[in-house]
């Protein structure tokens, strides 16, 4: 790509901001207080419990981090597991029946290595893949634990050419580190995971009580919120106490999940290790330490799973080509990833969220992307149809490499004091044209797109940017948890977002239809 004349004047001074302190907004005053509605009862693994109850069982929560995580496998017949153990199995051994007696069982093995270290003891990481599922069909299952099954679970399949899914955004648990709940605790590492934990068992419970007809989650990264910079023991026994709680939710044992790599996961192996991702796109030239992107199929439907957090474009679009070459029939392609690329919130989404917009709004052009879900800004905004302008535009290689070595959200915050360095930055992202502004229902129409998801538990929220951006059909923000159920048919994908609370819509509903 081209880059702009004033390139030399740019690179020294963001030279310059890499040496200097770093401008952040932080999060706001708002946030979901669990402690607020103690008499509010949500299903966990321990049972129906209120927040009084939660506040007894997390105590053998938090370091219960043998817990099992479920993911879409490759295509709608297939499961992922993937769980730790203390003790290293000869092989990692799953097992499924369709009799709640387990009757009939068929064992799948997989793979078995080390882990993470937590409380210097050494944890395995094991993955199973469970193949030949048939759809709409019940499934009870036990995975094996040091050497015992553990408890039968269940889940059910879905219909390939009518499926609803649930996308979240940042569920972060621990990011309402620091806020002062009702009970006048000031939230230290491990009273924001408990906070947090809880109302992400509430979210999913709500959802599912609301949309039963959800057959599995979408979540564009942050897990959790210890990104573990400093890799030192206190860190990694935080980042997988929120683990725990992440994975504690009892909606999980039967709804499988397909996460992305956030920002606050990709600095450590514990996401590879928590997650058993199919397709991982192993030749990233530049990875970052979490692990990989991915791709999968349901029925029609091509989800890739965009590992943003590196910056490296070109493993994106080799990602992408890859997927379409595997799979060049599927009626919707849609991309999940972290960074939100067309947001609008007061954070990122006119900073470190367009880092890659000059590169990747071509790259989904040329291979023909549907939708592409965001999370990273903890608000909530949808575009309308967009395409790029066809022109050469810069893309920024200094702060891409900068941003990728931590957690540098705003470097370029800095660099932007400079209002010819900011006028510089904002003139080269303004790289796209709005194909179509129609809204409700769309029938073939050109462009991509683009949806920002607020926060699903409320562990923190960001505002909206002052000045709507003209990409922008709709946006929110009511300091409330949100979620969004996504149903697509052979024919149409439809998007609505619902207040985790009251169950009612925050905006209108959404459609492409494609004849």
């Amino acid at each position: 790509m081209q880059f702009c004349k004033n390139k030399k004047r740019l690179t020294a001074y963001i030279l310059a901001a890499l040496c200097a302190a770093s401008t952040a907004y932080a999060a706001t005053e708002h946030w979901s207080d669990a402690s607020l509605t103690p008499d509010a009862v949500v299903a966990t693994q321990a049972g129906d419990e209120n927040w009084s109850q939660w506040k007894t069982s997390w105590e053998t929560i938090k370091t219960d981090y043998e817990q099992v995580s479920m993911a879409p496998g490759k295509n709608a017949s297939q499961m992922n597991f993937a769980w730790y153990s203390k003790e290293q199995p000869t092989h990692a051994e799953v097992r499924i029946s369709e009799n709640a007696d387990m009757t009939g069982a068929a064992d799948w093995k997989g793979t078995s290595k080390e882990g993470s270290v937590v409380d210097g003891v050494q944890f395995f990481t094991n993955k199973v893949t469970v193949r030949s599922l048939k759809p709409e069909t019940t499934y009870y299952y036990q995975v094996k634990v040091d050497g015992a099954w553990k408890d039968v679970q269940s889940f059910k399949t879905g219909n390939p050419d009518d499926f609803s899914f649930m996308y979240v955004g940042d569920p972060q648990i621990g990011a309402s580190k620091g806020q002062t709940s009702s009970e006048g605790n000031k939230q230290d590492g491990e009273l924001a995971a408990r906070n947090d934990a809880y109302n992400w068992n509430k979210t999913l419970n709500s959802a599912l009580a609301q949309h039963p007809e959800i057959n599995f989650l979408v979540s564009p990264g942050d897990q959790i919120n210890e990104p573990a910079e400093d890799q030192s023991a206190g860190k990694i026994q935080l980042q997988e106490m929120q683990y725990a709680g992440y994975l504690s939710a009892k909606a999980l044992r039967s709804l499988p999940e397909a996460t992305s790599i956030g920002n606050h996961d990709s600095m450590t192996a514990g996401y590879q290790n928590h997650f058993n991702v199919p397709n991982p796109f192993t030749e990233e030239a530049t990875p970052t330490t979490a692990g990989h992107g991915y791709f999968y199929t349901y029925g029609n439907a091509l989800f890739i799973m965009i590992n943003a957090n590196n910056y490296n474009a070109a493993d994106h679009e080799a990602l992408i080509k890859k997927a379409i070459k595997a799979h060049p029939d599927t009626k919707w392609r849609i991309v999940v990833m972290h960074q939100d690329i067309y947001g609008s919130g007061k954070d990122h989404s006119d900073s470190d969220g367009i880092l890659l917009r000059t590169q990747l709004t071509p790259i989904y052009d040329a291979n023909k992307i549907d939708v592409v879900l965001q999370g990273h800004d903890h608000t909530y905004a949808r575009t309308y149809q967009l395409s790029g302008d066809g022109k050469q535009h810069a893309d920024f290689a200094e702060y891409k490499v900068a941003g990728q070595q931590g957690q540098h959200h705003n470097l370029i915050d800095a660099a932007m004091k400079d209002n010819d360095k900011k006028s510089i930055y904002e003139s080269q992202n303004l790289c796209y044209t709005i194909a179509d502004m129609k809204q409700g229902t769309l029938r073939n129409p050109k462009g991509v797109f683009y949806m920002s998801s607020n926060s699903a538990t409320g562990s923190k929220f960001y505002e909206l940017i002052p000045q709507q951006q003209d990409y922008i059909a709709a946006r929110n923000q009511d300091w409330r948890p949100t979620y969004s159920v996504i149903h697509i048919t052979k024919n149409s994908f439809t998007i609505d977002t619902y207040d985790v609370e009251t169950g009612k819509p925050i905006d209108e509903s959404y459609s492409i239809v494609k004849d």
